[in-house]
């Protein structure tokens, strides 16, 4: 059995724009973005090793299937975090895969030997039968007995008995994926990633791959830099997830406000030479893109066909 695509649409099209690109088993392979959120964590990955991004999870036992629970709604607070961390990491130490903290959703562990280990996005397996979204290659068992271990010492944490306590679900499982091994001196394309990107409504690690002032974008910010720019906007992916399609069209709605109407108002006036969108869900994407020119093109019926094809 293989994993579907072990890197979805969504961040398969992250990769390929921000030069992290995906390894050589192709469509399989998951993107390499753990060495550079490292950085951008301020961490200081060691030349030759590969390292994997590690999220403390919940998973869901259903009659038939697990299914891990979106990463978004596990509400880990840092002081939480940091004691689950503290409770796994002699484990890691001992068994010569160490972890590193980046902050309480976001981790990282180091396995050199692991390069055959094709592993699945979080949200590509986000409420998904875990059967086939398991980590697959040589080292997958030990990725499994990894799990267990950590399974283990979790369980009845007081961490997960005060959580519990308080209406929140348990932190028993985590999710390993993204690796990358580091090289001796940063790619070029590293510092072009971290220089055009900017993130709103994104998980900590993808905000690490940009530079702190970055990470917290807006129109005019983007706008006023008259450069190229990547713009990641992740807040409609928590309701998709959930199919709480109220929420989600509030959400679209906040985009439309506060991006789509000032960047399309600059394009208009000449401040925006091309607007690129890319458009995605777990299967699939829509790429498409708009000028100044092509806003004058009245003769043209607006349709959204491009948009339900895909």
């Amino acid at each position: 059995m293989t994993i579907p695509t072990a890197c979805c649409p969504t961040k398969r099209g992250w990769a390929h724009a921000l030069g992290l690109t995906p390894a050589a088993h192709g469509e399989a392979a998951q993107a390499a973005f753990a060495v550079q959120a490292m950085r951008g964590y301020g961490l200081a990955p060691e030349p030759g090793g590969r390292y994997f991004l590690l999220h403390p999870a919940h998973v869901a036992i259903a009659r038939n299937h697990v299914s891990l629970g979106d990463l978004r709604q596990l509400a880990l607070s840092e002081a939480d975090g940091r004691a689950l961390f503290d409770i796994a990491r002699p484990y890691f130490d001992e068994i010569g895969q160490p972890l590193e903290y980046g902050d309480a959703g976001t981790w990282f562990m180091r396995a050199d030997g692991w390069s055959d280990l094709q592993c699945a996005s979080p949200d590509g397996a986000t409420t998904q039968d875990l059967t086939v979204w398991m980590p697959e290659g040589e080292h997958a068992r030990a990725a499994r007995r990894l799990q267990n271990e950590v399974q283990m010492l979790w369980h009845e944490h007081p961490v997960n008995a005060a959580r519990e306590a308080r209406g929140l679900k348990a932190v028993n499982a985590f999710w390993l994926w993204g690796g990358s091994q580091a090289a001796s001196v940063p790619a070029p394309a590293s510092a072009r990633c971290a220089a055009s990107l900017h993130a709103g409504d994104a998980p900590g690690w993808l905000a690490a791959l940009a530079e702190p002032a970055r990470r917290h974008a807006g129109p005019n910010s983007v706008l006023a830099e008259q450069a190229d720019a990547i713009v990641v906007l992740g807040g409609l992916i928590e309701a998709a997830q959930a199919q709480e399609w109220g929420m989600w069209l509030q959400q679209m709605q906040a985009l439309e406000a506060d991006w789509f109407a000032p960047l399309l108002a600059a394009l208009k006036e000449g401040r925006l030479g091309r607007l690129r969108l890319v458009l995605s869900h777990r299967d699939a994407w829509l790429d498409c893109s708009t000028s100044k020119n092509a806003q004058r093109k009245f003769w043209r019926a607006m349709t959204l066909n491009k948009l339900k094809a895909s």
